[in-house]
């Protein structure tokens, strides 16, 4: 792969701001605030503060800069990254017998689960601490901060079906502009205090550590805060490349980050009573709502990151059968990646309304914040290893101990996040629970149903050498969708039953999705001729790309092939579910037929004609 020009890195640099540093660039407004708030925050003295700044210094230095930026961003799936394409770069790195196949696809579901607990508290906390300025800002303003809080989630969500696209291209300047504000008003007051660089010096938190061990667990979960969006460095890596993610965090965000923090400690170091809130305390009153209105903006495209990555996410897992198909719509003409999926979208609407008036400051979101996080961490650093065992020699031996080392701060954050299931903590395990069962539950009854069906059809091979001999044919295509191209649609079936002919062309149409994100459209399409007038067709997709059938079908004239697509009939399958004996528990029977009836149909799913397509009902015992 060609390495990106320096004018190209650079613009990609700038677009990666606000897509992938939204998350962590919005951090300064409620996290070293947290350290001191609530029943067991720090007394804001001068010791308390550099503990907490060296603390937060090298957990960005180790976790972020060490593990994400240089470390994750290695290990992609050709070219993608998150923790659904580490999932099938770990699968594909043990045996097909192993038994760890299902421990990996178990542990990168769960991940996948925790991510949208993320997603719904992002938006509710980033926003709801910018809006929480006013009351420093115009203290009179104070009652308006959950109704404007609420207006702009509502009207992010809102235009989400009208894609961002435009709104898009400020992103990059408006973050530009976000993160050289916090470095300004970092440095004028570590300029004023320079004595505060010395938390620099990892000391202050090791003899912090040492002398308050139950002070100095409790305070992880804090500082644990600034680094929450850590896992959008390694997800969104696909949209711009390695290299201007990496150009972006070392050039701008990681510098801009740790001045704002130490010019907050410096703050509290000057005035304790700044702990109110040191991010907007910085500001001279001139700028103060100028700066609500940019850390406002700031906070919309952090959350715009975060929905747009639950849609990303939803389509992965889409694809790769661990939730039905749901309805999508493509919001950009030129960049397929711009997608809406609106069961996706006004579910978390409703969750984030709900999240801000359950909690009502950031405060006490902060609470429910960074257990979901710090578990997909794990979760990515143990995927990362069962890969790694599987490297060179001397590479393995120098990253096995650099992960041992990441495993165990992550599980220690894990652990002081632990700390706050009782204030709020408890919501994203919940959720994430609920979600696993949900996409656990998809893939467990996809996977007895294919068995069903392969015990009650008929071989391909059987069918083709005898029973379809002396059926008549009537004029045009045919295409079944399978699941399985070496048995018989049931689709045929039902069609031999009720009109005892068939098609002088027969295709049985097969889908694969890789477990790599992309497909060359060279490679997309196999044709095997099983008899006369009768193919197998399959088409490779990636995890990634949409699935286009007539598209993907103007191939065959080039196999040899001929298609009349006005003379093309689909036939397809739907299922419906009935409990049985074995197989899943009649509750999860349930809940599998409930998803299945909330399932777009393959037709619109996979963009074929609606005037040439037939399903045909099928009844299946779970």
């Amino acid at each position: 792969m060609e390495k990106p020009s320096k004018s190209t890195t650079g613009t990609l640099a700038l677009a990666a701001l606000g897509v992938v540093y939204g998350d962590i660039g919005t951090s300064p407004l409620y996290a070293f605030k947290e350290a001191f708030a609530g029943a067991h925050g720090l007394a804001p003295t001068e010791p308390n503060v550099l503990a907490t700044l060296s603390a937060m210094f090298w957990a960005m230095m180790l976790i972020i800069s060490i593990k994400y930026v240089w470390v994750m961003l290695r290990f992609d799936n050709e070219g993608e990254g998150g923790v659904l394409a580490l999932t099938a770069l770990a699968k594909r790195s043990v045996s097909d017998t192993s038994r760890w196949k299902l421990f990996i696809a178990t542990a990168g579901i769960f991940a996948a689960a925790l991510f949208y607990g993320d997603a719904l508290i992002t938006p509710a906390i980033s926003v709801l601490s910018a809006v929480e300025g006013l009351s420093v800002a115009a203290p009179s303003l104070e009652n308006l901060i959950i109704p404007l809080t609420v207006g702009v989630l509502v009207g992010l969500f809102f235009i989400q079906r009208h894609g961002t696209g435009s709104m898009g291209k400020l992103f990059g300047p408006v973050t530009l502009l976000w993160f050289a504000a916090l470095a300004v008003l970092g440095a004028i007051s570590i300029a004023e205090t320079p004595s505060v660089l010395r938390a620099l010096n990892p000391m202050y938190a090791i003899s912090f550590a040492i002398e308050h061990p139950a002070g100095m667990f409790l305070l992880l979960s804090a500082v644990f805060l600034a680094l929450t969006g850590g896992e959008a460095l390694y997800a969104d890596m696909g949209h711009f490349g390695a290299r201007p993610v990496r150009l972006a965090w070392f050039g701008l965000v990681c510098p801009a980050l740790l001045v704002n923090y130490f010019g907050q400690g410096a703050l509290v170091m000057r005035q304790a009573d700044a702990m109110s809130n040191p991010f907007y305390l910085l500001s001279p009153d001139w700028f103060m709502l100028p700066l609500v209105a940019l850390a406002t903006a700031a906070t919309v495209i952090a959350s715009q990151a975060t929905i747009s990555g639950a849609y990303s996410i939803t389509l992965q897992a889409m694809r790769m059968g661990y939730l039905p198909r749901l309805f999508i719509q493509h919001t950009s003409d030129s960049q397929r990646g711009q997608i809406y999926i609106p069961a996706v979208n006004w579910m978390m609407l409703v969750g984030v309304i709900i999240l801000v008036f359950q909690f009502k400051s950031s405060g006490a979101l902060a609470a429910a914040y960074g257990i979901a996080v710090s578990g997909t961490m794990i979760i990515t650093t143990l995927l990362t290893t069962f890969v790694a065992l599987h490297l060179p020699g001397k590479i393995r031996a120098g990253l096995l101990p650099a992960l041992a080392v990441f495993a165990l701060l992550e599980l220690t954050f894990f652990s002081s996040n632990l700390t706050k299931v009782a204030s709020g903590g408890w919501m994203p395990l919940a959720l994430g629970l609920c979600l696993f069962v949900l996409l656990s539950t998809w893939k467990k009854g996809s996977t007895l149903i294919a068995k069903q069906r392969r015990k009650l059809d008929i071989p391909m091979e059987v069918f083709v050498s005898s029973t379809h001999a002396d059926i008549p044919r009537v004029e045009g295509t045919a295409i079944y969708l399978t699941a399985d191209p070496a048995y018989v649609p049931s689709a045929l079936f039902h069609n031999l039953k009720h009109f005892k002919v068939l098609h002088e062309q027969t295709l049985f149409l097969h889908v694969i999705t890789a477990d790599v994100p992309h497909i060359r459209a060279k490679e997309r399409m196999e044709v095997n001729r099983i008899a006369p007038g009768m193919y197998n067709v399959a088409l490779h997709y990636g995890f990634r790309q949409e699935v286009d059938i007539p598209r993907a079908l103007k191939g065959l004239a080039e196999r040899g092939v001929k298609l009349e697509a006005m003379n093309t009939t689909y036939f397809i399958a739907r299922s419906n579910i009935a409990d049985g004996p074995g197989g899943m528990p009649a509750w999860r029977c349930a809940l599998f037929s409930w998803m299945t009836r909330q399932s777009e149909g393959a037709a619109s799913f996979f963009n074929l004609p609606a005037n040439q397509v037939v399903e045909l009902g099928t009844k299946v015992m779970l």
